[in-house]
């Protein structure tokens, strides 16, 4: 079952499914190295879910709930 990264709960750690949105937004989840295959682990999830940090490819990031909705992940 397929979900968006902001569902996911701290501790896991899915695989990138598909990335929604359009042209600058979704070439700047890609510039982060988010891909279809990529494992994306949840570290952390600011107090009011804003933004999200994760680790991607052995690196921490941390991505805006907004962008965060448009990754789909299993």
């Amino acid at each position: 079952m397929s979900t968006n990264l902001k569902e996911v709960k701290i501790g896991q750690t899915v695989t990138v499914v598909k990335l929604h949105g359009e042209g600058a937004i979704k070439r700047r989840i890609m510039d982060m190295g988010i891909t279809k295959g990529t494992e994306v682990y949840v570290r952390k999830v600011a107090p009011l879910g804003d933004p999200i940090e994760v680790t991607v490819r052995g690196y921490e990031l941390s991505i805006r709930k907004a962008d965060a909705e448009m990754i789909e992940v299993k």
